[in-house]
């Protein structure tokens, strides 16, 4: 697992902070069928208070969404551990992820994945996280400030690529950008979403429903 093991305590907080709090959340997603032990121990150990701001930082281990500012949430820790389980199944090293957000997400592939690249429309957000990044230590993920929709086609194949917003539709940009045995994971729809796979396989695009989710819409553009 990657250098977060070996954190400056002082990052760690106190309080709510408290290693008992993070392992009832780990508890928690075991009882909502969470398995990945990787997934389980990664959060486990992963600051998720430090993606917060500092008035909702004690929520941060709740089993919720949470606001970040700009119309945008950190997705509550059930999700962003079944996604990721997801796509860990791919055993992937080079990962996109579309929608950095608070930076939660692309810290914790960082921690077990070799590569990750993260694409956020928003600076401001994308500017907090990178700093987030910088302070764990997590420096083989990058973020680049691009729409999302396009994803980056100049540095694919990606062996996985993972999306926190909702297109009304699937983006084909993104399939072509996946590598032979690649796997895209997003949720899909407007007022209904579900979580779908879609696995690369012999040339050919296969999906599987997982469940119904709720996220923010993946919208065009990138505003500074």
């Amino acid at each position: 697992m990657a250098e977060f093991l070996q954190l400056n305590p002082q990052l760690k907080g106190i309080g709510f902070t408290s290693q008992r709090t993070r392992n009832r959340m780990v508890e928690r997603l075991i009882q909502q069928g969470i398995t990945d032990g990787r997934v389980l121990e990664a959060l486990r150990h992963l600051p998720r208070h430090l993606f917060l701001d500092e008035a909702l930082a004690h929520r941060a281990y709740e089993d919720t969404a949470l606001p970040i500012g700009l119309g945008q949430t950190l997705s509550q820790p059930y999700i962003v551990a079944r996604m990721t389980e997801l796509l860990l199944e791919v055993q992937p090293r080079k990962v996109l992820e579309i929608g950095t957000g608070s930076g939660f997400q692309c810290a914790l592939l960082a921690c077990l994945v070799p590569e990750v690249w993260s694409v956020e429309r928003l600076d401001p957000l994308l500017q907090k996280a990178r700093q987030r990044l910088r302070n764990l230590q997590l420096h083989n993920a990058r973020i680049k400030h691009a729409d999302g929709n396009f994803g980056l086609p100049d540095l694919a194949p990606f062996d996985a690529i993972l999306v926190t917003a909702a297109p009304r539709e699937l983006p084909e940009g993104l399939l072509e950008q996946l590598a032979e045995g690649g796997r895209l994971i997003l949720p899909v729809g407007d007022r209904e979403q579900m979580l779908s796979l879609f696995d690369k396989k012999e040339g050919r695009i296969l999906r599987q429903d997982i469940e119904p989710v709720r996220f923010v819409p993946l919208l065009p553009g990138a505003e500074k």
